[in-house]
C-alpha cells in the first residue's frame, strides 16, 4: 500500500482526493496548509505528495524543495488552476515528477499517480541493485552458492593476503579474470591499480612495449615516451591473461622481471623498479606445454607458486541461477528498469543445459534472451543454448576447392567481413566492436590499420 500526502487549502478537493484514492488501494494523509503538511512530512515517510500550487499566502513549491530535502525518494505532482508554460516548467525543474490542471479528470489523475509511484519504485529497486552489484564488499563478487565456490572463496580470501606469484587456471569462460579481480580486491593492495592484458590478444611485435613501455624512437611509430603496464601497475596488481599465448622471447624478459623485480623499456638502457603483483592465467595446461617446448619450465615453476583452478560451470549447477539472477539484475541496472523474473520453465531449463562456455555463455545467453524478450518474463524458449552456440565442428562452413585456395587472401577477407560487420553494428564505435570481436581495442585497431581500413577513433 502506497502514502500518499494531499496538500489542498480546498475542502471539497481534499475529501474527494482522499475517497478518490483510498478507493485505488492507498493510504491517504491531508492538509489543508503548508505547516500542517510540514509537520506530516516530518514525522512519516511518503511516497508520493500531490500538493496545490496556490495556497494562499503560501506556495506549493515550498513543499516541493521541502520533499526534495528531506524525502528524495517521494515523487511531487503538482496540482494548479492557474497552469501555465512558466508555471510547470518551474515546477518540474525543481523537482516534481509532474503537474496537473484543475478541474482534472480522476482517470487521467489516477494514471499519473499510478505513473509516479511505479518511477519511485523503479528509482528505489534500482538504487537496491546499485548498492548490491556496485557497492557490495568486493568478496560477494564471486557468485555462488556451491560447495566448489565456497572452497574457491576461502582460496582467494588466504592469496589475497601473501605476495606470492598466482597462477589461475580454468576452462575458457569459467571467470579467471574475476578471480583475479577478488584476489586484488580482497589483499592489502585493493588500492592500487588493478591492470590487464590479454597475451593472446596484442600482436606478437606490440606485447613488449605493452609490458615495459618504450622511449622515443625505439622503433617505427613510437614518437614518444611510453610507460607499460608493469610501470602503470605501481604497487597493484598486474592479471596476464592466456599466458600460454606469450611469446617465448618474451617469456625470457618476463622471467627477469619475476626474478630480480626490474624491468627495461623497448629501447632504453635504463631499468626500472617492478612493484606489481603478478596474477597469470590459462586455459592451457601449461605443463603439458612445458613439455613439449612451447612455454618455458623455468617461468611456468614461477608463476605457478600458488595454482588456483576454478571449476567449470558443468561442475557446480547449484550457481546457474544465482548467476542468471546476477546477470539479469545488472542488465536491468544498465538499462534503468526493473529486472526480468524467469519462469519455472525457464529456469529448470538452465539447469539441465550442459554450458560447455561456462559462465561467459551463460551470461551471453541470459544478454540473448533480454533482448529478445517482449515483456518482464523470461519464458523457456528465450533460453535454448543450442541456437546461441557455435558449431563445434572445425569444418563446418568450410569447403576447401580441389585446386586449393590463397589462405592468406581467404583469411583477409574473412577477417575484413567480421570487422565491417563488428563496426557497422556498433555504428562506428571501435571499442564497442573490440568487445563485440573478443578482442582489445589496441588489437582492433592493429588489425584494422594491416588492412587498410580506418583505424583512429
Amino acid at each position: 500500500m502506497s502514502t500518499l500526502l494531499v496538500l489542498d487549502d480546498e475542502r471539497s478537493i481534499r475529501e474527494m482526493l482522499e475517497v478518490y484514492l483510498t478507493r485505488q488501494g492507498h493510504q491517504v494523509t491531508c492538509a489543508s496548509n503548508l505547516s500542517d503538511a510540514l509537520v506530516l512530512l516530518g514525522g512519516r515517510p511518503f511516497d508520493l505528495a500531490l500538493t496545490d500550487l496556490r495556497l494562499g499566502k503560501d506556495s506549493g513549491l515550498t513543499l516541493l524543495d521541502e520533499v526534495k530535502r528531506r524525502a528524495p525518494g517521494c515523487e511531487v505532482i503538482v496540482m494548479t488552476a492557474f497552469s501555465t508554460i512558466e508555471t510547470a516548467v518551474q515546477a518540474m525543474k525543481a523537482g516534481a515528477y509532474d503537474y496537473v490542471q484543475k478541474p482534472f479528470n480522476l482517470d487521467e489523475l489516477k494514471l499519473l499517480v499510478d505513473r509516479a509511484l511505479e518511477r519511485r519504485s523503479l528509482v528505489a529497486e534500482n538504487a537496491r541493485l546499485r548498492s548490491e552489484l556496485g557497492e557490495r564488499p568486493r568478496n560477494e563478487k564471486l557468485i555462488g552458492k556451491s560447495e566448489a565456490m565456497r572452497e574457491l572463496s576461502k582460496l582467494v580470501d588466504k592469496v589475497a593476503q601473501v605476495r606470492a606469484n598466482v597462477l589461475i587456471t580454468g576452462e575458457s569462460g569459467v571467470g579467471k579474470e574475476v578471480v583475479a579481480r577478488e584476489i586484488h580486491a580482497r589483499g592489502p593492495r585493493r588500492d592500487a591499480p588493478f591492470l590487464a592484458i590479454n597475451c593472446g590478444a596484442i600482436p606478437e611485435g606490440l606485447i613488449e612495449s605493452e609490458l615495459f613501455g618504450h622511449v622515443k624512437g625505439a622503433f617505427t611509430g613510437a614518437v614518444s615516451n611510453r610507460q607499460g603496464l608493469l610501470a602503470a601497475a605501481g604497487e597493484g596488481t598486474l592479471f596476464l591473461d592466456e599466458i600460454g599465448e606469450l611469446p617465448k622471447e618474451t617469456q625470457v624478459k618476463l622471467l627477469r622481471v619475476i626474478q630480480e623485480r626490474k624491468a627495461r623499456p623497448v629501447g632504453s638502457v635504463q631499468d626500472f623498479d617492478v612493484q606489481a603483483r603478478l596474477v597469470a592465467a590459462t586455459n592451457r595446461d601449461l605443463a603439458s606445454e612445458v613439455a613439449k617446448g612451447n612455454f618455458r619450465e623455468d617461468l611456468f615453476y614461477r608463476l605457478n607458486v600458488i595454482q588456483v583452478r576454478v571449476p567449470a560451470l558443468r561442475d557446480r549447477p547449484q550457481d546457474i541461477l544465482p548467476l542468471a539472477e546476477h546477470f539479469l539484475a545488472r542488465l536491468a541496472l544498465a538499462l534503468g528498469r526493473l529486472p526480468w523474473k524467469m519462469t519455472t520453465d525457464a529456469a529448470n531449463r538452465l539447469i539441465q543445459n550442459p554450458f560447455p562456455g561456462n559462465v561467459r555463455e551463460l551470461e551471453n545467453l541470459i544478454e540473448r534472451a533480454v533482448a529478445l524478450a517482449d515483456g518482464d518474463e523470461i519464458g523457456p524458449d528465450l533460453l535454448c543454448a543450442e541456437e546461441a552456440r557455435p558449431v563445434s565442428s572445425t569444418t563446418a562452413g568450410v569447403n576447401l576447392p580441389a585446386d586449393g585456395i590463397d589462405i592468406d587472401h581467404e583469411l583477409e577477407r574473412v577477417e575484413r567481413a567480421y570487422l565491417e560487420q563488428a563496426l557497422a553494428r556498433t555504428g562506428g564505435v571501435k571499442v564497442a566492436a573490440a568487445r563485440l570481436l573478443r578482442t582489445s581495442f589496441r588489437s582492433l585497431r592493429y588489425r584494422l590499420q594491416k588492412l587498410g581500413m580506418k583505424a583512429e577513433p
